[in-house]
């Protein structure tokens, strides 16, 4: 009966972390968050042109003015409009899988209704277009 009784207060019990210093201890509750979701999605690239985007490519959905010289430098990511609903405009995530373009991205720019579960990355126009599935992005 005792064992249960203490079994359970340490269950119930805030984790703590104590400091190094022994002569005053402090004790610090930890909150414990939910695990990280993230979404797992289809990347591609994409450049500031007309023939990507509409008749004003240097700006994006979300009224960011892009500089055309260098648009990478923005590291800009447009969404799919269903991803859109929970990864507002000006939403920062970080993308993994995706090798040398894996980082952090601020969400300006939003995809054409057709897409779904997708995201697009803004590139320079002379760097190589590509399409990797199985990317994950989690909000930061």
């Amino acid at each position: 009966m005792n064992t249960y009784k203490i079994t359970l207060l340490l269950l119930l019990s805030p984790l703590v972390i104590r400091t190094a210093d022994t002569k005053n201890t402090v004790i610090y509750p930890v909150k414990i968050s939910k695990p990280i979701s993230y979404d797992t999605v289809t990347l591609t690239t994409y450049s500031a042109t007309e023939g990507e985007t509409d008749s004003t490519p240097h700006l994006t959905a979300s009224g960011f003015k892009i500089d055309t010289l260098n648009p990478k430098k923005h590291k800009i990511i447009a969404i799919s409009r269903d991803l859109l609903k929970k990864l507002p405009f000006g939403t920062f995530v970080k993308v993994t899988g995706a090798g040398k373009l894996n980082g952090v991205y601020v969400i300006e720019d939003k995809m054409n209704k057709r897409y779904k579960n997708h995201i697009d990355l803004l590139i320079g126009g002379d760097d190589k277009h590509t399409t990797i599935k199985n990317v994950k992005i989690v909000k930061i």
